[in-house]
């Protein structure tokens, strides 16, 4: 299977976030290195696996739609 690498610009620009918020908030919580992205030859540069993410992204929005939304902030899956 064929992977389409992005750069964090890249990426920013394909799912509308902010290049800061892709750095700050999502890298190593929602998008965890080895699986969403790799630095490629051990160095500091991030490639982003973009049919990973992508289809994270669809997986997570369908179960979501199925999500209860509890009082205290958390979620029941029905």
């Amino acid at each position: 299977m064929s992977q389409e690498y992005l750069t964090t610009e890249e990426l920013a620009q394909r799912i509308k976030y902010d290049v800061r918020t892709i750095r700050e908030r999502l890298k190593d919580s929602v998008l965890i290195e080895g699986i969403h992205y790799v630095r490629p030859f051990g160095g500091r540069k991030i490639l982003y696996i973009w049919n990973v993410i992508e289809r994270d992204m669809l997986e997570q929005s369908a179960d979501d739609a199925l999500a209860v939304p509890m009082a205290g902030g958390g979620v029941c899956h029905g």
